[in-house]
Protein backbone atom coordinates (compact mmCIF):
# COMPACT_ATOMS: atom_id res chain seq x y z
CA UNK A 1 0.00 0.00 0.00
CA UNK A 2 1.25 3.47 -0.88
CA UNK A 3 0.27 6.32 1.43
CA UNK A 4 0.16 9.85 0.11
CA UNK A 5 1.77 12.32 2.50
CA UNK A 6 0.85 15.92 1.74
CA UNK A 7 3.02 18.52 3.48
CA UNK A 8 0.95 21.69 3.92
CA UNK A 9 2.06 23.13 7.25
CA UNK A 10 4.11 26.21 6.40
CA UNK A 11 3.19 29.84 6.96
CA UNK A 12 3.91 30.83 3.36
CA UNK A 13 5.63 34.04 4.40
CA UNK A 14 6.69 34.99 0.86
CA UNK A 15 3.17 34.16 -0.34
CA UNK A 16 1.68 36.33 2.39
CA UNK A 17 -0.47 33.48 3.73
CA UNK A 18 -0.26 29.76 4.45
CA UNK A 19 -0.16 27.94 1.13
CA UNK A 20 -2.76 25.48 2.43
CA UNK A 21 -5.21 28.41 2.20
CA UNK A 22 -4.33 29.47 -1.36
CA UNK A 23 -7.15 28.88 -3.84
CA UNK A 24 -7.95 25.16 -4.15
CA UNK A 25 -4.36 23.94 -3.68
CA UNK A 26 -5.04 21.87 -0.58
CA UNK A 27 -8.01 19.91 -1.88
CA UNK A 28 -6.48 19.62 -5.34
CA UNK A 29 -3.24 18.19 -3.92
CA UNK A 30 -5.15 15.52 -1.97
CA UNK A 31 -7.00 14.58 -5.17
CA UNK A 32 -3.74 14.46 -7.14
CA UNK A 33 -2.29 11.94 -4.69
CA UNK A 34 -5.43 9.78 -4.69
CA UNK A 35 -5.87 9.85 -8.46
CA UNK A 36 -2.15 9.18 -8.93
CA UNK A 37 -2.34 5.84 -7.12
CA UNK A 38 -2.07 6.47 -3.39
CA UNK A 39 -4.29 4.17 -1.37
CA UNK A 40 -4.74 6.70 1.43
CA UNK A 41 -3.69 10.30 2.00
CA UNK A 42 -2.50 11.96 5.19
CA UNK A 43 -2.34 15.76 5.26
CA UNK A 44 0.18 17.47 7.55
CA UNK A 45 -1.03 20.91 8.66
CA UNK A 46 0.53 23.55 10.89
CA UNK A 47 0.01 27.28 10.32
CA UNK A 48 -3.72 28.08 10.25
CA UNK A 49 -4.42 24.38 10.82
CA UNK A 50 -8.07 24.74 11.78
CA UNK A 51 -8.88 27.01 8.84
CA UNK A 52 -7.10 24.64 6.46
CA UNK A 53 -8.78 21.56 7.96
CA UNK A 54 -12.18 23.17 7.33
CA UNK A 55 -11.39 23.22 3.59
CA UNK A 56 -10.87 19.47 3.46
CA UNK A 57 -13.63 16.95 2.87
CA UNK A 58 -15.10 15.37 5.97
CA UNK A 59 -13.17 12.27 6.98
CA UNK A 60 -9.87 13.39 5.46
CA UNK A 61 -7.08 12.18 7.72
CA UNK A 62 -5.02 15.08 9.14
CA UNK A 63 -2.14 15.41 11.56
CA UNK A 64 -0.89 18.73 12.91
CA UNK A 65 2.84 19.41 13.15
CA UNK A 66 2.95 21.52 16.29
CA UNK A 67 6.52 22.61 15.54
CA UNK A 68 5.75 23.41 11.88
CA UNK A 69 7.66 26.71 12.13
CA UNK A 70 10.94 24.77 12.42
CA UNK A 71 10.64 23.89 8.73
CA UNK A 72 9.61 21.15 6.35
CA UNK A 73 11.69 18.61 8.27
CA UNK A 74 9.34 18.82 11.26
CA UNK A 75 6.31 18.22 9.02
CA UNK A 76 7.97 15.27 7.32
CA UNK A 77 8.92 13.71 10.66
CA UNK A 78 5.39 14.03 12.04
CA UNK A 79 3.80 12.77 8.83
CA UNK A 80 5.96 9.67 8.43
CA UNK A 81 5.55 8.81 12.11
CA UNK A 82 1.75 9.04 11.78
CA UNK A 83 1.38 6.72 8.80
CA UNK A 84 -0.25 3.40 9.50
CA UNK A 85 1.53 0.05 9.69
CA UNK A 86 0.06 -1.12 6.37
CA UNK A 87 1.85 1.54 4.33
CA UNK A 88 4.79 0.09 2.41
CA UNK A 89 5.83 3.48 1.02
CA UNK A 90 5.00 7.17 1.35
CA UNK A 91 4.51 9.44 -1.65
CA UNK A 92 5.60 12.82 -0.27
CA UNK A 93 4.06 15.78 -2.06
CA UNK A 94 4.03 19.52 -1.36
CA UNK A 95 0.93 21.73 -1.41
CA UNK A 96 2.69 24.52 -3.34
CA UNK A 97 3.14 22.59 -6.59
CA UNK A 98 -0.15 23.39 -8.34
CA UNK A 99 1.01 22.29 -11.79
CA UNK A 100 1.94 18.77 -10.64
CA UNK A 101 -0.91 16.45 -11.51
CA UNK A 102 -1.94 12.87 -10.90
CA UNK A 103 0.00 11.79 -14.00
CA UNK A 104 3.27 12.77 -12.30
CA UNK A 105 2.36 10.88 -9.13
CA UNK A 106 1.36 7.82 -11.17
CA UNK A 107 4.64 7.87 -13.10
CA UNK A 108 6.70 8.06 -9.90
CA UNK A 109 4.61 5.31 -8.26
CA UNK A 110 5.12 3.08 -11.30
CA UNK A 111 8.86 3.74 -11.49
CA UNK A 112 9.28 3.30 -7.74
CA UNK A 113 7.53 -0.06 -7.82
CA UNK A 114 9.90 -1.26 -10.54
CA UNK A 115 12.97 0.41 -9.04
CA UNK A 116 16.07 -1.35 -7.86
CA UNK A 117 16.76 1.70 -5.68
CA UNK A 118 15.12 0.10 -2.64
CA UNK A 119 11.89 2.06 -2.72
CA UNK A 120 13.29 5.51 -3.43
CA UNK A 121 12.03 7.35 -6.50
CA UNK A 122 11.81 11.05 -7.18
CA UNK A 123 10.24 13.20 -9.85
CA UNK A 124 12.70 15.23 -11.92
CA UNK A 125 11.96 18.17 -14.19
CA UNK A 126 14.49 18.67 -17.01
CA UNK A 127 16.87 16.53 -14.95
CA UNK A 128 16.48 18.57 -11.75
CA UNK A 129 15.21 16.54 -8.76
CA UNK A 130 11.88 17.71 -7.33
CA UNK A 131 8.62 16.42 -5.84
CA UNK A 132 6.80 14.17 -5.34
CA UNK A 133 9.20 11.68 -3.75
CA UNK A 134 8.40 8.02 -3.08
CA UNK A 135 10.06 6.77 0.12
CA UNK A 136 9.89 3.07 0.97
CA UNK A 137 9.21 2.14 4.58
CA UNK A 138 12.74 0.80 5.08
CA UNK A 139 14.00 4.38 4.65
CA UNK A 140 11.57 6.14 7.01
CA UNK A 141 13.71 5.95 10.16
CA UNK A 142 16.71 7.39 8.31
CA UNK A 143 14.62 10.13 6.72
CA UNK A 144 13.05 11.06 10.07
CA UNK A 145 16.51 11.30 11.62
CA UNK A 146 17.88 13.42 8.75
CA UNK A 147 14.85 15.71 8.39
CA UNK A 148 15.98 18.98 9.96
CA UNK A 149 14.82 22.51 9.24
CA UNK A 150 13.77 23.11 5.66
CA UNK A 151 15.94 20.25 4.40
CA UNK A 152 13.22 17.62 4.60
CA UNK A 153 14.67 14.41 3.17
CA UNK A 154 17.25 16.18 0.97
CA UNK A 155 20.39 15.13 2.86
CA UNK A 156 19.16 11.53 3.17
CA UNK A 157 18.32 11.30 -0.51
CA UNK A 158 21.76 12.66 -1.49
CA UNK A 159 23.46 9.73 0.23
CA UNK A 160 21.20 6.97 -1.13
CA UNK A 161 20.44 5.48 -4.51
CA UNK A 162 17.32 7.28 -5.72
CA UNK A 163 15.70 6.59 -9.05
CA UNK A 164 15.04 9.91 -10.82
CA UNK A 165 11.86 9.83 -12.86
CA UNK A 166 11.75 12.44 -15.60
CA UNK A 167 8.39 14.26 -15.51
CA UNK A 168 9.28 17.50 -17.31
CA UNK A 169 6.94 16.53 -20.13
CA UNK A 170 4.04 16.52 -17.65
CA UNK A 171 4.71 19.53 -15.40
CA UNK A 172 7.23 22.20 -14.47
CA UNK A 173 7.52 21.10 -10.85
CA UNK A 174 8.20 24.64 -9.60
CA UNK A 175 6.95 25.58 -6.16
CA UNK A 176 4.93 28.77 -6.13
CA UNK A 177 6.07 31.28 -3.53
CA UNK A 178 4.40 34.48 -4.72
CA UNK A 179 1.04 35.43 -6.16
Amino acid sequence: MIAGLLLAAGAGRRMGMPKALVDDWLVRSVEVLREGGCDEVLVVLGAAAEEARARLPEGQRVVVAEDWDEGMGASLQVGLAALGPDAEAAMVHLVDLPDVGADVVARVVSAGSASSAGGLARAAYAGVPGHPVLIGRDHWAGVIEAAVGDQGARSYLKTHDVRLVECGDLAGGDDVDRR
